[in-house]
């Protein structure tokens, strides 16, 4: 696959205006195979009932009858089978999509062949799902924005439901610009169309990206490419008077402005462009605030008070001073995340209460890691040590409530956790690096 994926790389490099052809063939029993062999085991099956070691048992004859139909253009993608997870930081669920194994295959590979074509495309204000890049590189771009380029106001702004309301239409027009294989584009927009399996009822699927399919992000980026990152550089920003600039990751976008009245004139250009391309602004998550160095200032002559705080990848940026008191931009865990992540870390205690107490804490501790590595950003240390504090105290409820007569007091609790230690708060990610 790696052979493969360099060969097209070096067309890319080599005519990066020319439209890419036969693609398809890249799609091969050897790459299907190594496609295969990257797969994850424990994944939930799709309609087709079948996961990766009962596909592995006949894999040759099963890949062997997947090229057969992709030969004849006989191949189509099966319906993703839906199902609901609880949706973070609310009450309410969110659907999840599991496509057909075989289904899986094929994305991985399509996906892995249009980051190759597109990746040289994307402008450097996109983050998500690309190589090399992360939401804390974002965090750091944006934090470098603010402080050190003329902004005075924000646009954080939101699109409704994102990924299923993608036009198909768009969609393919924009992968056309550079893939010219006829089969290939038909093999994407069979993905698009395949709909959706729930309780045993089928539903079509005239608009949105796969759910939970590999090729979803890769769709989305080259989408909000042309819709969003394009025209922001080629024309918002040639029609402003001060500066702008624009950060996104995946569908979660911050737009910056000197002016008030180029961020207006943006906000009131974002809905028209959206529209049309199918798309429509939650106007009521979408705010412009006064924000940034020269905000404060203006504000303090002003006789108002400090200036709004915004919430960017599940981090609330407000206005503070450093400990020289120069102006910084900083920021915590939003309250809505953190009261999220307090009550999955409380609901995954209850349900592994009865394992033993060094498996239980060994577990424990791996998801107190991961919440660190994320959130463990500079300034946020009280966040990440309030967090540790609630998770310290429900671990002795959990104990508690599971041991013989409640017979667990605090300084039992505390002696079992010098013997097994909990991860403690610590900073992981300098924004300043």
């Amino acid at each position: 696959m790696e052979t493969e994926l360099t060969r097209i790389a070096e067309v890319v490099a080599k005519h990066p205006r020319d439209k890419l052809q036969t693609l398809v063939h890249f799609i091969n029993e050897e790459t299907l195979k190594q496609q295969h062999k990257k797969m994850t085991g424990n994944k939930a099956p799709g309609i087709d009932k079948i996961t990766k070691e009962e596909y592995g048992e006949n894999l040759t004859e099963n890949i062997e009858n997947l090229m057969a139909r992709m030969k004849r253009q006989a191949y189509k993608p099966q319906p993703v089978r839906r199902v609901y997870i609880p949706k973070e930081g609310s009450d309410k669920l969110r659907p999840l999509g599991i496509p057909a194994y075989e289904d899986k295959l094929v994305q991985g590979i399509m996906a892995d062949i249009l980051n190759i074509i597109y990746e040289p495309e994307f402008l450097d204000i996109s983050y998500g799902f690309r190589p090399n890049k992360s939401g804390h590189d974002a965090l750091r771009q944006l934090n470098n924005i603010i402080q050190e380029k003329k902004v005075s106001y924000i646009v954080d702004a939101d699109i409704k439901g994102f990924f299923d309301n993608v036009d198909h239409e768009w969609m393919m027009k924009f992968l056309e610009h550079r893939i010219g294989d006829k089969n290939f584009l038909r093999i994407i927009k069979r993905f698009l169309i395949a709909g959706v399996m729930e309780e045993g009822k089928y539903y079509e699927s005239d608009i949105g990206t796969p759910q939970g399919g590999h090729i979803s992000p890769i769709l989305a980026n080259i989408y909000l490419h042309y819709v969003l990152d394009l025209w922001f550089e080629k024309r918002i920003k040639k029609a402003c008077r001060g500066e702008s600039y624009e950060i996104r990751y995946a569908d979660d976008f911050v737009c910056c402005f000197q002016y008030k009245d180029d961020a207006e004139k943006f906000y009131k250009s974002l809905k028209k462009r959206l529209k049309e391309f199918g798309l429509e602004l939650a106007e009521e998550k979408t705010r412009i605030i006064e924000f940034g160095r020269f905000a404060e200032e203006s504000r303090k002559r002003r006789g108002l008070g400090k200036p709004e705080t915004f919430t960017f990848l599940g981090f609330t940026h407000y206005c503070s001073k450093s400990q020289n008191g120069k102006f910084r931009v900083k920021r915590k865990t939003s309250k809505k995340k953190f009261i999220n992540k307090v009550a999955k870390m409380k609901k995954w205690l209850k349900e592994n209460m009865h394992e033993p107490v060094n498996q239980l804490i060994k577990q424990l501790n791996i998801k107190l890691l991961g919440h660190y590595r994320y959130y463990g950003i500079t300034d946020n240390s009280k966040s990440i040590g309030s967090f540790f504090y609630l998770t310290r105290r429900q671990l002795f409820k959990t104990l508690k409530r599971r041991s013989q007569k409640h017979r667990l007091n605090w300084d039992k609790y505390e002696k079992l956790l010098m013997k097994f230690p909990l991860a403690t708060p610590k900073i992981y990610v300098s924004i300043y690096s």
